[in-house]
């Protein structure tokens, strides 16, 4: 429990960062969703490329310790758009990692790719109609951690997809929360990794894994104080047809602490638990300095 505390206090994220236009526009929104105003129709993009480094040096230091050079490229954007009772609320999220130890070969630490949409149409008061859509994957080949060199993973391989109806809860674009119970889960890999056994949930020489099930999401973000936001996204997934019980998690935590237009440090906590591709929790942490231009 204290590791996983730590962990929630050293975390890394997408930087933020907008023009002056993009951030008086912010304003107004914030300020009319306070005095119970509806924001006004049309499209709101907004888009982050951030660069994260992180830099160890150890010279005949004799409490021990090994140089380390790492880096990440993350790109957020959101495109949100909004008719009358009509919401429509996309997400693109890509990142990718890599870390070089003295005298070791280049590792990944990051590597993912995922793009999130969610329709709703105004039932009563907060509550909307919706249909979302899920896809993620990851962008190069992945190796088994212990040896280095077998090749366990690749782009598209495996590949996820989530799709059904239900009811949106939205306060804002900052703070709503999905609720489908007819969700269909769709798992795509290469035959290259299941001749031998099972993968990621895939049967020994099937190429794809079809689910059915209930599926949660969540999105939070708030500012603590002017320059310090925290991102909090939850998914959660019941496969109805096969032990229900095990219910598929990811959540991630982000924070950003702003320095200026351009910088910022960033903190990002990650845990995924699903059973079909590792029988207990895959956690991952970054903290760096972020170089931040937004679009």
């Amino acid at each position: 429990m204290k590791k996983i505390l730590l962990s929630l206090l050293l975390v890394s994220s997408i930087g933020f960062a907008q023009d002056t236009e993009k951030e008086n526009l912010k304003r107004t929104e914030e300020a009319a969703a306070k005095v119970g105003e509806e924001k006004p129709d049309g499209w709101a993009k907004s888009g982050t490329f951030s660069l994260i480094g992180n830099q160890s040096t150890f010279n005949n230091w004799l409490a021990g310790g090994q140089s380390s050079l790492s880096g990440n490229i993350l790109v957020n954007y959101d495109f949100n758009y909004k008719k009358g009772d009509w919401s429509w609320d996309n997400k693109l999220m890509a990142g990718y990692g890599i870390t070089k130890l003295k005298d070791a070969d280049l590792q990944k630490s990051d590597d993912r790719l995922q793009f999130n949409s969610l329709l709703g149409k105004k039932a009563s008061g907060l509550w909307y109609y919706s249909a979302f859509f899920n896809f993620k994957t990851q962008l190069d080949t992945g190796l088994d951690p212990d040896t280095q060199t077998t090749k366990i993973s690749h782009f598209f391989s495996p590949a996820y997809f989530q799709f059904g109806p239900g009811m949106m809860w939205k306060k804002s674009d900052n703070l709503k929360f999905n609720i489908a119970p007819a969700t269909s889960k769709l798992i795509i890999v290469h035959d290259e990794f299941t001749q031998l056994g099972s993968s990621f949930g895939v049967e020994q020489g099937d190429t794809s894994r079809y689910e059915f099930g209930a599926a949660l999401s969540g999105y939070y973000k708030f500012n603590i104080m002017a320059n310090v936001s925290f991102e909090n996204i939850l998914n959660l997934y019941s496969n109805y047809l096969e032990d229900p019980q095990n219910v598929d998690l990811d959540y991630q935590l982000n924070i950003v602490m702003t320095i200026n237009k351009y910088l910022s440090t960033n903190f990002t906590f990650q845990t995924i638990y699903d059973d079909n591709a590792f029988r207990g929790f895959q956690t991952r942490q970054n903290i760096g300095l972020g170089v931040n231009y937004g679009f």
